[in-house]
Parts: structure tokens; C-alpha cells; sequence
């Protein structure tokens, strides 16, 4: 039995790759190909369609890499195919089967009206029932996309990047033919597919097993192999029967919904992104007018903001469907943005502007925060998701965990404050299901809520390059809606099926904390100057508000609402979690770092014309703050004149070693420009347990994924960097000058007057490959656990590794500051653009315990960018010594927000005074419907309680308690000048005050 079941299925496997698939299509004519190659950048249909054609043929090549080619295909019906169904066959040259990988196109009709994607696993375009006798033509717009992720793996490829040269053509014409497709063989193609898939996944002595492989037998017996046509009937009668039978009353439930989860930059730059989406988005409204069951859930308001620029007719089509419930936009965010990363207000943000833009244009309040492959989830999302006005959560990737496997796919999701949202993690491990026999069984076996839940969600279509579901899933979807052996797949929306699960899991576990992805941790630390854009941003826009809504307030000037709009959109966009980790080819990095140079210009000019306005005439330096603490004599969020500062002094001593002071602390630097000790006066305590700010190189081998992943093992080697060029005393500041490989580094040392801050200043030429670079801080405390920021709060981190959970997050993620301490001392390292962090234990001599701190400056994989982080880097960062938290808090605003200074006449009073330094005032802004209402957000920045008084220094009438779309919670207050805030323990607070009439 077990050979003639071998012999059936080989048998099944040559029939239908033979026979059944080529005989799909029963007539075919040649089409008349024409074509243009556009010379430079893709252009517009409009444009295209009436460029000068030239004659070629199937077997022409076409194509440089990233270039674009258009085809003309033309043809007449014969009258004999006459109410038959006639499609237009394409294949471009498709290299590999993976749709978004490769070559693409978008077919659009003769007067430029789109109609569908082609790739791989989708070549064909309609034709039409009742087109006989007539002569139809199509345009189909090719793109050459290089492969860039091939069969060879990782390796570093030069087709990152846009050629400035002509290069060979990278693909052939292979296909382009006007044909019958025979529906009888089509349907039996898919019968035989779903229920040979659903037999290998059931047990070799299943019953159904059997039942099945007789079917399928029958089925070929029936099949005459010379005239598939005429015996198609036939042999689908033979399973019939069998693929009736209905599923155990106990079958897991699958709610499919379809989806193309479409990189907004990856292997392909941004400009590619808005044709992959073009393309997705032509295929699946065109399956909606055949299917009116099928929906298809699209996240990422930014790429419906690209088909609405560039598509206006295809925008149209997807308001149509949006209408009848069958296109769903979902998601809330701009894109799906990295969210280890971004800063909080910026956070807060990817929710206004994406939720927005579906309240405008739809109508549609989203309910569902959709971010199926982000590296990993901050432990700040639930509040934020709940305070966006969405309620559910839904993610895949933390099922690649390399280490731990996640115990939950229905559950709680509980943040640092306290706030839960219910979440789901699709069992099948995909985000690009198929809805495979494998898949399914996979999705049933792997649930881990058996005996709670019943149901589970599968997004099923091509993604990551695009595509969409096809008409082949939907077959599959309808076979398996009630078949016995395999699960109940229903096709529905998000909501549909996070309404039943709610109701289905009664008991859900409660998870606490970030959901850390146990892989892609060299994702904190690739392409260093796209991270620095992205901090240098955020902080350049909470300026530009505070100065801007303080000018407007202040001299009525007008405030710049369509500006700050398009800036934030684009920060937002560059937050896409394969650019802000710095995971996509150089293209697009390089792309990034001029589009963030182009910000900070914008938004410097911004700036600058606000504190202008402000100043009134020149007179003595006026000193402006934006950062939430004072300093200096100059108010948090206002302007003044600052107070002078003791110089802290600078010596060298006759055996080379050089020591700061400040009355505060006490700095050592030895011969090697290693800080040997920081002695704490007050403390009376030593802040080091050994050579701090030492440079450390480590070979940067991962298994897979080089720009992605830091595996473990890469600890196994590091080379101490202590060879010293030059060690010399500018002023009060120390410059130490180091060479190493092909790199070299400048690092300037200071201390900070009356602060027990250390700055160091760091120039990095570098240009090391397949290595990572960090510095370490060896700190006499003993640290259990470390206190890394995140959005509106921080995160506590074991420093131990007692389990396989803890072990795994050997590189963590911190946004301004990471602070180590015991009770009653601490420390805190604070930067300007650094995020990959790790923290050790060592044991002293005397068997107890110190706390090192390393902060990952820089990386060199080769793929996908072979010259990642290459160049010049100027990277900031601190140690605070004897710090609590609240000191960290402060300074790592502090350095990211650097005083400005200009002349002027007069101070400027803070639009907003909060007395409690643990209530940290996050944005200060102009409401976003231009009302001229003011909009603070705040939160509690510590982890405990706090009561704050909040004083105003503008007329209002009422203030009002906000989501993050600036909608009441509740009714609004009268307001004086002062409001009594009491806070949870990292709890968010939006406050709009409406503006009395000037």
C-alpha cells in the first residue's frame, strides 16, 4: 500500500506539471509586439502611451536594471472564440517564481485606463466574453527590477544602487499570446490542487487519506492525456464527491482576509514602491468585480496617498469598493513603521496622520493596528494604540524568533503603563499565505489557544514586493470553506474576525512588555546616518512647533500648517521598518540621507524665522530652550538670557595622564585616551570599574541577513582599540585621535560645567567591512536590570541572563538614554544617535558584581548595501554620573535639543510651565484643524505617580481632554491659568486649549 500510494502521488505530480497546467489555456494566437524604452526615470501613462513604438518580438531582451520598458500588444478575436473566456498571456521573462522580486508590469487599455498587475504567478489579462471579431490592445508598463535577494543568498551586489550607466538587458520577452482559457480544466487544475495538498498533510493511515489518494486516482483514470479538454468534465466529476464531504464540527476556524504586505522601500527604492502598489492595488479591485465576497485589508495610509497622486482612476476604483466593504483599509499608521526606533511624538504621529488620512478619505475609523513584519514591538504601543481610538492588535514576526518560541496567538497585550490591547499572531508563521493544504494544517497544529479558542486570522496574497491574492487562492478558499481533514476557511474582513475571537477566547493570557523579536538585532545600529537623520528630525519638528505656536500666540504671525504636514509625512515615510533599521539598498539610504538634509534645511529656516519673530530687534544674546527642564537660568520651552558657568579645569601631568574637574567631578584620562576613573565629589564614591570609553572592534559575521541580524557569537573576538595617534588638550576639551584598519576616529572629551556629565564628541571616518564598533563603559553599581528609554517612557530590562528569555536580548534597543544603577546610585549614557545597546555583568576581584554598558556606534555588512555606513560620522553621547532616572530623562533631551542663541530684545515666556519635572511636556502645537486651539501632550517620564500644576500664560477659555487626533474624551473645562494634572505611572496626556479671540 505504502508504494502504490508513492506511484499515485509521482503520477499526480508529472500529470499536473506535464499536462494539467499547459492545457489551461486550449487556443492561443501570437499577439503584435511593439515597444519603448524609456530613457531615463519612469514616466506617466499619459505619456507613454503616445511615446514612438518599435516593432520586436517575443525572445527580444529588454530591460537594464531598474529601467522601464513599454509593451504594445495587439491582437483581433477570432469569431469562433466567441463567448468563450480570452485572456492576453504575458510572461516578461520571469526568472523566479516570487512575485515582487523580479520583473513587473501594469497592464493598462488603449486610453490608459490601468487593469492589472502581471508577475509570476499572475500573467494573464482579461480580454473579455464579447470580444470576437474584434482587435484589442493592451500597454503593458515592464519594470526590469534587478534580483536583488537571489538564489546565491546574501551576497553584496552593485545593483543597489541606479546605474549611471547603460548595463545588458536583463530580461527576455518570453510570452505574449492572445488565448482561450478552458474554465473545465482551470477548476479541475484547483480541485486537485487543494485536495493533494490537504492529503500530504494528513496522517499516512488517515482514513481520509486513503479516501482521498482513491479519488485522485479515479480522477487520472478518467483523464485522457491527448484530450485533457473533452475529459476535464469528467474527470472532475471523480472528486466530486470527496471534496463535498464537510469538515468535523471541531475544526479550526480560519478567517482569510486577503492582503499584499508591500515594503514601502526594501530592494527596490521608494519611486518602485508606488508602481508595486499601483500594480496590487489594479489586481485586486479587478478580483473584487468577480468575487464580491473577496476583501482585501490594505495598511499604510502613505501608499494610498501614492495611488491618489499618481492613480487617480484606480484611486477612484478603491473608493468604489471601500464603499461596499470590500477593500478595507487597515493598519492606523502612515506606514508600517519600525516602532523600536522612532521617538514618541513621532510614534504618536504615524496614528494621527494615518488615521487621518482614512477619516478623510473614507470615512472609516480603523480599528486594527496591522504590522506583520516590524522587528519587534514596543512596550509603549498599547497605550498609544488605545489612545489613537483602535482596540486591536495584529503581528507575524515574532514566530522567527531564533531562540524562544512564543507561548500565545490570542492574548493581552500589556505596556509599560499598564494598558492592554487584544492580540493576535496568525498561526500559519506568514504573513504571504497562499492558503496551501501545508499552510493550513500548519496554522491548525501551531495554535497554541486549543481548548480556549477556535479561530485564528490568515492573511493570504503575495507581498513583500506586491501582488495581491490571486484567482487561484480564492479557488482554494472556497474548497476548503467546508472540507473534511482541513480547517473552515471563511473569507473575511479584520474586524470580522477580531470581533469573534473576541467573543470565542474568554480567558486570554496577559503578556507584559515589549515583544522583543528574538533576531534582526543589527538592525539598532545599520546605516548610522539614516538613524541620525531620523532623531535629528523629530527633534527639529518638536522645535519648529514650539516656536512656531509660541510666534503665532505671541505676534499673531501665521502659523505654518501645510509645512509641518509635508515634514512630518516624510519623517514618517523614513520610519518604514526596512529604512529607519537601515535594512534596504543603497539607494534608498542614499535616497534618506538627502531627503533628511533636505529637512533639516526646511525646517532650520522654519525655526529660525519663529525665533526671529520672537526676539523682536537685536539687542544681547537671547537664549532659547525647547528641550521640557531648565537650564542655565533659561526657562523650559521659553527664551532668556542665560546665566554664566563655572569652566571646569583642565590639566596634564608629567606622566601624560590628563584630568578634568568641575568641582563635581574629577575625570582621568590615561596615556591611551582611555577615562580611568570619574570620581564623584559629592558621592565620594568612583563612577568606574575600569577603562571607560574603549573603543572595541568585533569581526560581524551573522548566519543570514547581514544588515539585519547580530548573532551571539560575534563576541567570541573583539580587538580593544588603545593605539594612539594623538592625545593633546584644546581649551578644557581633550582630543584623542586614533587610526585602525582603513578607519580612523577623533573623539573630543569635556566636561560639562556644573553637571556631572562627561561629553564625548565622536568623528569617525570609517571604512571597515563585516565588523561593528562599540564603546564600552565599565561602571562600578550593580545594575539587576537597565532602564532603556522608549517612546513616553522607559523600559526595564533584566542585565542577567538566568533564562533563555533574557539571554536572547544580547543587543537591546534605547532611544535617548540608558540608565544602570542600585539603590540610591546610578548611571546613564545618553546620545544623540545611537540606539543598539548591550549590558553585561562582571564579577570583581573582590566577588562582587559591576555593570558595562556598550552603545553599537557603527556597522559594516555587505548586504544589501556592500558600502553600508562607509564615510565621515559624527556621533555624540554622554555618561552621567551618580544619575537617577530623572536625570537621564533630562539629559538625553538635553543633548538632542542644544540651546539656540540669537539677538534679541526680549525674553519669551513659555507658552506652557509644568512644575513637576517628572511631567515631561512632549509636543506644543497648533490643533490640527487650524481652529488656533493650542495642543499639549505630556506624560509621566519616571514610572510612578505624579501630580503636576500646569500654568498657561495665554488667554483660553476651555481646555479639553484629547486622543491623539485631537478629539475630546471628555467635555471640555474652564480653565484659568492654572490645571491640577494628576498622572498614572507613564501615562499620556493630550490637552487642547481653546484660544480666547485675541
Amino acid at each position: 500500500m505504502h508504494d502504490d500510494r508513492r506511484i499515485v502521488e509521482q503520477r499526480l505530480d508529472r500529470v499536473l506539471a506535464e499536462r494539467l497546467r499547459p492545457a489551461q489555456y486550449a487556443d492561443t494566437l501570437p499577439c503584435d509586439v511593439a515597444v519603448w524604452h524609456a530613457p531615463g526615470e519612469p514616466v506617466p501613462a499619459t505619456e507613454a502611451l503616445h511615446a514612438d513604438y518599435t516593432p520586436t518580438a517575443v525572445g527580444q531582451a529588454w530591460g537594464p536594471a531598474w529601467g522601464t520598458s513599454w509593451f504594445r500588444l495587439s491582437a483581433r478575436v477570432p469569431e469562433q472564440w466567441d463567448g468563450r473566456i480570452v485572456e492576453v498571456v504575458v510572461d516578461l521573462g520571469f526568472d523566479d517564481d516570487r512575485p515582487g522580486f523580479q520583473c513587473e508590469g501594469l497592464a493598462y487599455t488603449a486610453d490608459g485606463t490601468p487593469i492589472k498587475g502581471l508577475h509570476p504567478r499572475n500573467t494573464h489579462l482579461p480580454a473579455g466574453r464579447n470580444s470576437a471579431g474584434r482587435t484589442r490592445t493592451w500597454y503593458v508598463e515592464a519594470a526590469a527590477n534587478p534580483i536583488i535577494l537571489g538564489p546565491r543568498g546574501f551576497r553584496p551586489t552593485e545593483l543597489g544602487t541606479k546605474p549611471t550607466t547603460p548595463t545588458p538587458p536583463l530580461y527576455q520577452l518570453r510570452r505574449a499570446e492572445l488565448a482561450v482559457l478552458d474554465e473545465p480544466v482551470w477548476q479541475l487544475i484547483q480541485d486537485t490542487e487543494v485536495l493533494d495538498q490537504l492529503m500530504r498533510q494528513l496522517p499516512v493511515d488517515s482514513p481520509r487519506r486513503h479516501d482521498i489518494l482513491r479519488a485522485l486516482e479515479r480522477m487520472l483514470d478518467r483523464l485522457d492525456l491527448h484530450d485533457i479538454s473533452t475529459t476535464a468534465p469528467a474527470a472532475r466529476a471523480e472528486l466530486a464527491d470527496t471534496l463535498a464531504k464537510p469538515a468535523h464540527p471541531s475544526a479550526h476556524v480560519i478567517s482569510a482576509v486577503g492582503h499584499a504586505h508591500i515594503d514601502s522601500a526594501w530592494l527596490w527604492p521608494l519611486r518602485e514602491t508606488v508602481r508595486k502598489v499601483a500594480r496590487t492595488v489594479a489586481n485586486v479591485t479587478a478580483l473584487m468585480a468577480e468575487h464580491p465576497d473577496f476583501h482585501f485589508a490594505m495598511s499604510q495610509a502613505q501608499q494610498l496617498a501614492w495611488i491618489k497622486q499618481h492613480h487617480p482612476q484606480l484611486f477612484d476604483r478603491v473608493r468604489t469598493f471601500v464603499h461596499t466593504g470590500q477593500f478595507v483599509p487597515v493598519g492606523g499608521m502612515w506606514v508600517e513603521a519600525d516602532t523600536n526606533m522612532p521617538g514618541g511624538e513621532a510614534m504618536a504621529r504615524q496614528f494621527v496622520h494615518g488615521k487621518r488620512f482614512y477619516l478623510d478619505e473614507f470615512g472609516i475609523e480603523t480599528r486594527e493596528v496591522w504590522l506583520p513584519d516590524s522587528f519587534g514591538y514596543s512596550a509603549a504601543l498599547p497605550q498609544l494604540v488605545a489612545l489613537s481610538g483602535s482596540r486591536w492588535f495584529l503581528t507575524q514576526k515574532i514566530s522567527w524568533n531564533q531562540t524562544n518560541k512564543f507561548p500565545h496567538h490570542t492574548f493581552w497585550w500589556e505596556g509599560i503603563d499598564g494598558t492592554r490591547v487584544f492580540t493576535h499572531f496568525p498561526p500559519a508563521d506568514t504573513y504571504n499565505s497562499e492558503i496551501t493544504g501545508a499552510e493550513l494544517a500548519h496554522a491548525a497544529r501551531n495554535f497554541a489557544e486549543h481548548g480556549y479558542a477556535t479561530r485564528s486570522l490568515l492573511p493570504f496574497g503575495h507581498g513583500d514586493g506586491g501582488g495581491g491574492p490571486t484567482r487561484e487562492m480564492l479557488a482554494r478558499a472556497y474548497r476548503t470553506a467546508d472540507l473534511e481533514g482541513s480547517p473552515r476557511v471563511q473569507l473575511a474582513t479584520p474586524a470580522e474576525f477580531f470581533t469573534a475571537a473576541e467573543t470565542d477566547h474568554t480567558r486570554p493570557a496577559v503578556w507584559s512588555g515589549e515583544l522583543y523579536l528574538e533576531m534582526h538585532r543589527g538592525t539598532y545600529t545599520s546605516q548610522a546616518k539614516t538613524k541620525q537623520g531620523n532623531r535629528r528630525s523629530e527633534h527639529l519638528l518638536r522645535e519648529a512647533e514650539l516656536w512656531c505656536a509660541t510666534a503665532t500666540i505671541a505676534t499673531g504671525r501665521t502659523y505654518p500648517y501645510q509645512a509641518l504636514d509635508r515634514l512630518w509625512k516624510q519623517v514618517l515615510l523614513h520610519q518604514f521598518h526596512d529604512i529607519l533599521p537601515g535594512s534596504s539598498i543603497a539607494w534608498v539610504h542614499r535616497e534618506a540621507e538627502a531627503a533628511y538634509a533636505r529637512i533639516a534645511t526646511e525646517l532650520d529656516a522654519i525655526i529660525n524665522d519663529a525665533l526671529q519673530a520672537l526676539a523682536g530687534e537685536p539687542a544681547r544674546p537671547l537664549t532659547f530652550n525647547a528641550a521640557p527642564h531648565a537650564r542655565h537660568g533659561v526657562p523650559a520651552l521659553g527664551a532668556a538670557n542665560a546665566g554664566n558657568t563655572s569652566t571646569p579645569t583642565a590639566t596634564r601631568h608629567p606622566d601624560g595622564v590628563i584630568t578634568l574637574d568641575n568641582g563635581l567631578l574629577r575625570v582621568t584620562i590615561d596615556r591611551h585616551g582611555l577615562l580611568t576613573s570619574i570620581y564623584d565629589h559629592a558621592a565620594e564614591r568612583e563612577a568606574l570599574a575600569g577603562a571607560a570609553n574603549l573603543l572595541q572592534l568585533h569581526a560581524d559575521h551573522p548566519n543570514a541577513w547581514d544588515g539585519w541580524d547580530l548573532d551571539a557569537f560575534y563576541r567570541h573576538h573583539v580587538r580593544d582599540l588603545t593605539d594612539i595617534d594623538e592625545l593633546s588638550i584644546d581649551e578644557h576639551t581633550v582630543r584623542i585621535r586614533r587610526s585602525f584598519g582603513q578607519s580612523t576616529v577623533v573623539q573630543r572629551v569635556s566636561l560639562a560645567a556644573e553637571t556631572r556629565r562627561v561629553d564625548i564628541d565622536t568623528d569617525i571616518d570609517w571604512h571597515e567591512t563585516e565588523k561593528i564598533l562599540k564603546a564600552a563603559f565599565p561602571l562600578d553599581v550593580h545594575a539587576d536590570r537597565s532602564a532603556a528609554e522608549t517612546q513616553f517612557g522607559h523600559l526595564m530590562r533584566p542585565t542577567h541572563t538566568n533564562t533563555s528569555w533574557e539571554a536572547a536580548k544580547f543587543e537591546i534597543c534605547a532611544h535617548r538614554f540608558l540608565h544602570v544603577g542600585e539603590p540610591g546610585y546610578g548611571h546613564a549614557l545618553v546620545n544623540d544617535a545611537t540606539y543598539g545597546h548591550d549590558v553585561t555583568r562582571d564579577t570583581r576581584p573582590d566577588g562582587g558584581t559591576t555593570t558595562t554598558v556598550r552603545l553599537s556606534l557603527l556597522r559594516a555588512p555587505r548586504f544589501p548595501d556592500p558600502d553600508t555606513d562607509h564615510g565621515h560620522h559624527r556621533l555624540r553621547y554622554a555618561l552621567i554620573a551618580g544619575a537617577d532616572i530623572g536625570d537621564a530623562v533630562r539629559e538625553g533631551y538635553r543633548i538632542n535639543l542644544p540651546e539656540r542663541t540669537i539677538s534679541g530684545s526680549r525674553p519669551v515666556a513659555p507658552l506652557i510651565a509644568v512644575d513637576n519635572p517628572a511631567v515631561v511636556v512632549e509636543a506644543v502645537k497648533l490643533a490640527d484643524d487650524r481652529s488656533g486651539d493650542l495642543v499639549v501632550r505630556l506624560y509621566e517620564s519616571r514610572g510612578g505617580r505624579a501630580h503636576a500644576r500646569l500654568t498657561i500664560s495665554f488667554p483660553a477659555t476651555s481646555v479639553t481632554r484629547t486622543d491623539l487626533l485631537e478629539r475630546a474624551l471628555a467635555e471640555p473645562d474652564a480653565t484659568t491659568d492654572a490645571l491640577d494634572l494628576r498622572l498614572r505611572p507613564f501615562e499620556i496626556r493630550t490637552l487642547r486649549f481653546a484660544r480666547a479671540p485675541r
